[in-house]
């Protein structure tokens, strides 16, 4: 398990936990090589305070959580898009433990397709057709907190597709049995809050309001 910064209060809001989360990264300032990402939404502030501490530009990258019909928070996987690169990860865990009714191939090809239809509105509204290269660079993919892990996971397998240095999970929270699965696929997981009674990313947060399109786009200064 990784160590806690600061006393096991909840974070102010995402601003604070990415100024606390920011404090890991200080050997990357001025390192004309790295490229910060936030997982939109709510992996956006943290990105801008990161990037903001250390003088990296800074983007968004866009997913979407396939949730279980008729119980939407509970993923099954995720889609991921960057560029014309897309990728979707698929948590069979989860799914074999669904009642056969909730895990028909036209349920989940339902949800599927208008995620996608959701996480391509999302593209086309925050990057207006503009890239990050990625190239040969590090890059800082960043989120508010892990929880099933699918989202990043699917995040890192379409960021791989445009062959980065190295690609760095950031996250002030997550169960540490994540943080481990996702170290495998990710050269690095620094994931400072590693609690054993993780039972929700929101519940880490005295101030966890859903952001809208117009707060991503405030952002990204667009």
């Amino acid at each position: 398990m990784g160590p806690s910064f600061g006393a096991p209060r909840p974070f102010t809001d995402r601003h604070y936990a990415g100024q606390e989360l920011a404090t890991r990264f200080t050997g990357y300032q001025g390192n004309q090589d790295v490229v910060v990402l936030g997982l939109a939404r709510g992996g956006v502030p943290i990105a801008a305070e990161i990037a903001r501490s250390i003088g990296a530009p800074f983007d968004a990258l866009v997913v979407r959580k396939l949730g279980v019909p008729g119980h939407d928070e509970l993923a099954f996987g995720a889609l991921a898009a960057h560029g014309p690169d897309r990728s979707e990860v698929r948590m069979d865990h989860v799914l074999a433990s669904l009642p056969p009714g909730s895990r028909t191939a036209e349920a989940l090809a339902e949800v599927r397709d208008r995620e996608s239809g959701e996480l391509k509105r999302r593209q086309d509204s925050y990057l207006r057709g503009r890239g990050v290269d990625l190239t040969d660079r590090t890059v800082i993919l960043c989120d508010d907190g892990l929880a099933t892990g699918a989202s990043m996971q699917a995040a890192v397998e379409v960021v791989r597709q445009s062959h980065p240095e190295r690609i760095i999970v950031a996250a002030p929270v997550g169960p540490a049995e994540v943080c481990a699965e996702l170290s495998g696929i990710a050269d690095e997981v620094v994931c400072p809050r590693q609690p054993d009674d993780f039972e929700a990313v929101g519940a880490f947060y005295a101030g966890y309001d859903q952001l809208t399109d117009e707060d991503v786009l405030r952002l990204l200064g667009g």
